[in-house]
């Protein structure tokens, strides 16, 4: 059983493992011509880009366009990159965010696509069936909160990004990036509220 945090956590879509070296330091050879650094930060940088993207527009194709287009767009930047300024990971969540509210402003409110997940090979096939529900459940959950408060709940509690990081992403103070997730949190459960024993979660 699960409760709603941990479902949140598990639909991550990718998590970077890299350390060294940092993403200033790649960012800052490739824009003297490094191509190899352009390969790693890709392969950091590139996931979470596509992990928001996913979760806030319910849609692989859509998110794989605006991850490419939000890398696009840290490449033309990078010469003009001040290291210390920010982090870089910072600054393209918010040029994904950027990217997927003007898409959505763009569709209808009640457009939804189906999302599909990587099934894990060690769980029996009643599990994944159940965990793809849940996912599913989860996604198109997400895409009826409101918009601010469905960018503050992605980036919280399926990036697991700190306050004060969400805060400088989305314009607005850390009462206020609280205020929003603690928000959308409840309004998730409230939405999941009649599905609850159906897709496993435990009672709070």
């Amino acid at each position: 059983m699960q409760d709603l945090t941990s479902s949140l956590k598990d639909v991550r879509g990718a998590t970077c493992t890299a350390n060294t070296p940092s993403d200033d330091v790649l960012l800052a050879q490739f824009a003297r011509g490094d191509a190899a650094a352009a390969r790693v930060l890709t392969d950091r940088l590139g996931p979470r880009s596509f992990s928001v993207a996913l979760r806030m527009l319910g849609s692989r194709a859509e998110a794989e366009d605006i991850t490419q287009e939000a890398m696009m767009r840290l490449w033309k930047m990078a010469p003009d990159w001040v290291s210390g300024q920010a982090k870089v990971s910072t600054w393209l969540y918010r040029v994904t965010m950027n990217l997927c509210v003007d898409y959505l402003r763009k569709q209808k409110p009640d457009r939804l696509a189906d999302v599909p997940e990587p099934e894990d090979g060690q769980a029996s096939v009643a599990e994944r069936m159940q965990d793809k529900a849940r996912k599913d459940a989860l996604q198109v959950a997400l895409s009826q909160l409101p918009e601010r408060q469905r960018q503050a709940v992605v980036l919280r509690h399926i990036e697991e990004l700190p306050n004060p990081e969400i805060a400088g992403i989305m314009g607005i103070s850390v009462e206020a990036v609280e205020s929003l997730t603690a928000r959308g949190k409840r309004s998730l459960v409230a939405i999941l509220s009649d599905r609850r024993g159906e897709l496993g979660y435990d009672d709070d």
